[in-house]
């Protein structure tokens, strides 16, 4: 909205000229989301708490002090980072884009889920939600839907192709089957978050991290001159979404304010799974999706911490972990929440780097 209004506005007043470059957009939908969250944050969590009553149910399975300490607490927090992406968005980013579009579809569907899932949750006062083949059957259509796009917007060499990071114009043509893999990216990264939010702040800042890695990834692939420098492949009209990045960053940042421990509201399904299928949709859209793997490495290791505790289970009856995903492992190790949180942040920081590094090493 910011974007067309100033940018007509730009022929009279030469300082609207701001309004034209991305990374200004960026920082305005950044600071946007953020006074959103923080104006209105309190306000939700005051009526979830309400309506809600006992708030999340909590596993009976999980660690014993999660009962003591954290019932109580109101979920679906992911609202207030929802409204704060799309607001901003909304008003800062270039809406003739389909990637925009397309992200944002993903975002709000798979939130839609979550937030189902979550109510579910909440008023029949149990763990379980919807049926996971349903809820899984629905993201691979929303998530097929958004990737088909992609598709169609890339240039004929990309679209169907991945890239491989280290290597410099080196594409595995993939054909149709292209499809079904960026559908597995963007379920199973959004999946991935919603396993590794057990702890308070443990999923939203590793979900920042990871963002702000991909808005610089989005918007040098989407820039002609850098693409070119990095000798990374060039996706016409990605840049844009550094925007939506940005939007992510701070909504983030404001929900962070109210789940610092001792969490005043927990993100749940709508929060995680959104997040989660926002970020493998960039991923696929930039066309770095195993890049997505190493900056989300934290994610990736949640999810194989349970892969691995099932199997185990199943074909020995023993368990490799403690108790599964990872986070709960160290917990029933004696370590403490903000030291598992804390360490987890910085495994993400380190993971980021080396993702960021794969644009100049090749």
């Amino acid at each position: 909205m910011f974007y067309y209004l100033f940018l007509e506005l730009s022929d009279q007043i030469s300082g609207l000229n701001v309004f034209r470059y991305i990374t200004f957009r960026t920082g305005g939908a950044l600071m946007t989301s953020l006074f959103l969250v923080f104006m209105f944050g309190p306000w939700l969590i005051s009526n979830l708490r309400l309506k809600q009553g006992k708030g999340q149910p909590i596993r009976e399975d999980g660690p014993a002090r999660h009962i003591i300490e954290k019932q109580g607490t109101p979920t679906m927090g992911g609202l207030m980072i929802l409204a704060g992406i799309v607001i901003s968005t909304l008003l800062w980013a270039d809406l003739n884009n389909l990637y925009v579009w397309s992200v944002l579809f993903v975002t709000l569907g798979f939130g839609a889920i979550g937030f189902y899932d979550d109510y579910l949750k909440v008023t029949r006062a149990t763990v379980g939600g919807f049926s996971g083949r349903i809820r899984l059957s629905l993201e691979f259509v929303i998530a097929g839907l958004a990737v088909w796009m992609f598709t169609a917007l890339g240039d004929d060499n990309l679209s169907n192709a991945l890239a491989l990071p280290f290597l410099k114009d080196t594409l595995l043509q993939m054909g149709a089957f292209f499809i079904l893999f960026g559908m597995v990216v963007v379920v199973g990264a959004g999946n991935a978050v919603n396993l590794t939010d057990g702890l308070d702040g443990l999923a939203i800042v590793p979900v920042m991290i990871a963002a702000a890695s991909f808005g610089v990834i989005v918007y040098l692939a989407g820039n002609v001159k850098f693409a070119d420098y990095l000798q990374i492949h060039y996706i016409r009209g990605t840049g844009e979404l550094a925007v939506l990045c940005g939007a992510l960053i701070g909504a983030g940042l404001g929900f962070l304010w109210f789940n610092a421990p001792p969490a005043m509201i927990f993100m749940g399904d709508t929060g995680s799974l959104s997040l989660g299928g926002t970020l493998g949709a960039i991923a696929v859209a930039a066309k770095h999706e195993i890049v997505l793997a190493i900056i989300g490495g934290l994610f990736v290791l949640e999810t194989v911490s349970v892969i691995v505790q099932v199997a185990s289970f199943k074909l020995t009856g023993k368990r490799v972990f403690a108790m599964a995903p990872l986070h709960h492992h160290f917990e029933q190790k004696g370590w403490k929440e903000p030291t598992i949180v804390i360490r987890f942040w910085i495994i993400s920081v380190v993971l980021a780097l080396v993702g960021l590094a794969t644009l100049k090493l090749r």
